[in-house]
């Protein structure tokens, strides 16, 4: 070969377009050569990158196809007979594939797990090019991950079912572990101690937590919820669960980590508001006395099957198996990445037209929370950080030194992450074993798709797009839009920041949230925008660029089962600039909220939202409330729409002050919804194999939580939180044992779990009066049966009440069409000996009292929050009256009455 050839050869290999190595070949060959040495010069020149001489003298081709294999070599040139072993390299092949595209390149992932030693990063190099996509394309068993396998197990020596392992390379910390693909449970039980605030932590009433081993890394946890009979707020305020590390201990004396502390104890309270905070959001201070309920990551505390501890000083990983496991031959992994992939593009430089398909995101983790930082929650998974975070971050011009925009407080990170994505797609995927949020399309998104993809198994939110750092981006770049999340199925989540939701939706355009399944969710399913708070204080809602976004034939149940004060879809702020171009929610079918909310919850500053034609039922309320519209002096509430519904909640056609209610119909029966709607909402029809989909083998589901009691004669009346996390068969049952103070009396009861949930509370009887008892709760299903609950309050059962009942509910309502009418009231103001657990509705066409039982009934009371029911098989154009009387362990009040006519 001469070296003219061989200088042509150089150039292409630089240069790599087919044109250009038609043009060095003609220059290469000798002028009177013959069509032949043409023909031989442009092989040489094609395999100089690859191609052949016909596809070189045919002109543009298709980028070559890069080949990846758990078992291949990134030394190879990444063909299908010579496979990269790592998708960084293939996305370094990709790169340079990219310029030369007439097609759509795509990233064969061949199933096996890809262990990754640092995120994916994409930019705009990877995008795609020339009007084509680069898809990365996995299958059945293609899996990114960012865990290390955790091997050599052995028992600990004079710890009977206690099992060790060294820590592998590369673990120094991590929040999560997995064995065989279940998630374990980081020790956690109730403090040894009893504990006094102070301005920096606590005084404890002896130095237990000092001798503990590794006092800094302690977490205190701070469970929240509706108060309720023994059980506390713990949180700032029932949707939120904060969690600080201890700093330091010395004696009785502990020291919480900073800014931690600060940023979840303390707001700044506006000086002419006395309990207002600036911030808006929730209490001004930490309630239930800033204790917290119970401590996580103590080795003292690692008692229970299926928990585990991480000694980062010794480098020692402790677990004790559940039943049936074997430390030795099980698969346990230890997430050590933060990001699994990273994509980040820019402005000006964005990365676009790029799928994902195929894979499984697995094992991240979010080491934050256990920082100084902890996760100090204001709500969504949105924290207050920073020092003295609490009285500057997102304060704006509200306080001095405040930070803009208003309530811009710092966003849960995505295990993957994309940023200035354009047309970007993420289909057939699988969400789980993650840390943080799930997946985050972050600022300047647009024109994105998740369709088809599973969300489980994640300790925070499941997906979010945007955010709320910008309601007025500076650059049309920076705007997120045109988003598209349909026919996905999201469950079982958040596992750790209970607060978190399925699908977070910030400040965007134009997006779809659509046709999708979200069930067995800690809090809220969906929610949607942000900046309503002001309205507290006679203010409008922060300014944005919101509009035009659509929720829409979803299908969503069993929502709400940690904590309260949320709903199925839970929206605020402004939605748009008219009812036109405001927030649509349509055809979604929402039921059963376990906690204290809303079907449909339009809260501060919620403006211009239309809610029409769903089917809502299963909650305390099913479209609420109302707020004053501060944009201008009229005294109007925020403009919504309210129509063509089939709910319980009943409200009378009319125009509140802004409020349009028409045309909604009373349901009496969830099984006489109109077919068309029930059928449209959730996965359509070629996607519902989703939900057969499983990540891990079927497992013991998680324990109850938020156990609460009270005491009668000789028994124990007790409720809990269900499981929510079921481990792929349906829970069962539930046992509550109650177990005397010395230990000596120990009493069980097992409910069936669709009893329970009906009811929501069971009775443990047969116990001694004037002993004390401690409860716990666990559950079932077909697998086994979970870790034991926290305990509630000891409580001491005794027969000296005084025999006093209830009074009658108060602001008893009805609302009626022609063959159902829904009832409304309020707790009685006293309850006499006991607590209410139910309420005996009598109609006066003397049919059998219904009772009315449920955890709203139960949570209603300490707030006295309203109710409401709905009685059917009414006759049109006839007279009833309805009496409504609380019912409680000592016996049935007076009643109260009301009229109406069908």
């Amino acid at each position: 070969m001469s070296e003219y050839v061989r200088s042509r050869i150089r150039m292409v290999r630089s240069v790599r377009t087919p044109k250009t190595v038609r043009k060095a070949a003609r220059k290469a060959a000798p002028r009177a050569a013959s069509a032949a040495a043409v023909l031989a010069t442009l092989a040489t020149l094609g395999a100089a990158f690859g191609g052949t001489a016909d596809a070189v003298a045919r002109g543009p081709r298709p980028a070559a196809d890069v080949y990846v294999a758990p078992n291949g070599d990134d030394r190879a040139p990444g063909t299908r007979t010579a496979p990269v072993r790592t998708p960084e390299r293939a996305r370094d092949l990709v790169r340079k594939r990219v310029p030369q595209q007439s097609a759509d390149l795509t990233v064969h992932l061949a199933p096996g797990t890809y262990r990754l030693s640092r995120p994916l990063v994409l930019d705009s190099r990877d995008s795609g090019g020339n009007g084509h996509r680069v898809i990365w394309q996995g299958g059945k068993g293609t899996v990114f991950s960012g865990g290390r396998a955790v091997r050599g197990w052995r028992p600990v020596k004079g710890s009977a079912g206690l099992w060790s392992a060294p820590a592998p390379a590369g673990l120094d910390n991590t929040r999560q572990l997995y064995v065989n693909g279940v998630r374990a449970q980081r020790a956690r039980g109730p403090i040894p101690v009893t504990l006094t605030a102070t301005d920096t932590g606590y005084t404890a009433s002896a130095g237990t937590l000092a001798r503990w081993r590794n006092p800094s890394d302690i977490e205190f946890v701070y469970p929240s919820g509706e108060a309720l009979w023994n059980i506390q707020q713990y949180g700032l305020g029932p949707w939120t669960e904060p969690r600080c590390p201890i700093g330091s201990t010395t004696g009785t004396t502990v020291t919480m980590a900073q800014p931690c502390w600060d940023n979840s104890t303390r707001r700044v309270e506006f000086p002419d508001i006395p309990g207002r905070s600036i911030n808006m959001v929730g209490p001004a201070k930490l309630t239930g006395g800033a204790l917290p309920g119970y401590v996580e990551n103590a080795f003292e505390v690692l008692d229970q099957p299926g928990e585990w501890y991480l000694d980062r000083h010794t480098r020692t990983v402790y677990y004790r198996p559940r039943s049936g496991e074997n430390p030795r031959t099980a698969e346990v992994e230890a997430p050590v990445l933060e990001k699994l992939v990273d994509g980040r593009g820019t402005g000006r430089a964005p990365l676009h037209d790029i799928a994902l398909r195929g894979i499984e995101f697995s094992y991240a983790t979010w080491l934050t929370p256990s920082s100084p930082e902890g996760f100090s929650e204001v709500q969504a998974g949105y924290t207050v950080t920073g020092p003295e975070g609490w009285k500057t971050q997102g304060l704006c011009d509200y306080t001095p030194g405040g930070t803009c925009p208003y309530a811009s407080w710092t966003k849960m990170p995505g295990n993957v992450a994309i940023s200035h994505g354009r047309d970007i797609e993420f289909s057939d995927d699988a969400f789980t074993h993650l840390g943080a949020a799930g997946l985050e399309l972050g600022t300047g998104t647009r024109n994105a798709t998740v369709r088809g993809n599973v969300f489980t198994d994640i300790s925070g939110n499941g997906m979010e797009i945007g955010g709320v750092d910008a309601p007025r981006p500076g650059s049309d770049a920076d705007l997120t839009r045109e988003v598209s999340v349909t026919n996905n199925h999201l469950y079982a989540l958040p596992r750790e920041y209970h607060g978190g939701v399925a699908i977070l939706n910030g400040y965007t355009r134009n997006n779809t949230i659509a046709h999708n399944q979200i069930d067995h969710v800690g809090y809220s399913a969906i929610s949607m925008g942000w900046g309503g708070w002001p309205d507290k204080i006679g203010k409008p809602a922060t300014a944005n660029v919101s509009r035009d976004n659509r929720v829409s034939n979803n299908l969503i149940f069993d929502y709400m089962q940690a904590l309260d004060d949320g709903a199925g879809v839970y929206t605020q702020g402004l939605t748009g600039s008219s009812l036109g171009n405001g927030e649509k929610i349509t055809g979604n079918v929402i039921h059963d909220g376990w906690g204290l909310g809303r079907t449909v919850y339009t809260d501060n500053g919620c403006t211009y939202v239309t809610v029409e034609g769903n089917v809502l039922y299963g909650a305390q309320a099913n479209v609420l409330s109302a707020h004053v519209d501060y944009r201008d002096d009229l005294g109007n509430n925020d403009p919504t729409r309210i129509v063509g519904n089939y709910w319980e909640q009943g409200d009378p056609d009319g125009t509140d002050k802004g409020v349009v209610t028409s045309g909604n119909h009373i349901l009496a029966d969830p099984s006489k919804a109109p077919a068309d709607i029930v059928a449209a909402a959730g996965l359509e029809p070629g996607y519902r194999g989703l939900l057969g989909r499983t990540f891990a083998a079927d497992s013991a589901p998680e324990a109850p939580t938020r156990v609460g009691d009270f005491a009668a004669d000789g028994s124990v009346y007790v409720t809990w939180n269900p499981s929510y996390v079921e481990g792929g068969a349906p829970v069962t049952s539930y046992t509550v044992t109650a177990t005397s103070s010395d230990g000596a009396h120990t009493v069980s009861t097992t409910v069936p779990a669709a009893r329970f949930k009906r009811i929501a509370y069971a009775v443990v009887d047969g116990l001694t009066n004037g002993t004390p008892y401690t409860v716990t709760v666990t559950a079932r299903n077909g697998v086994g049966r979970s870790e034991t609950s926290l305990p509630a309050a000891p409580v001491t059962p005794s027969a000296g009440g005084s025999g006093a009942l209830p009074d009658a509910p108060t602001g008893v309502k009805a609302n009626a069409d022609a063959t159902a009418a829904t009832l409304s009231w309020t707790p009685p103001k006293t309850t006499g000996d006991t607590p209410v657990i139910g309420y005996r509705i009598t109609v006066s066409d003397g049919r059998t009292a219904t009772t009315v039982t449920g955890r709203d009934v139960l949570v209603s009371q300490p707030r006295a929050k309203g109710m409401l029911r709905v009685i059917g098989k009414l006759r049109p154009a006839t007279a009833y009256t309805f009496s409504v009387a609380a019912m409680t362990a000592t016996g049935t009040g007076p009643s109260a009455d009301v009229s109406v006519t069908t």
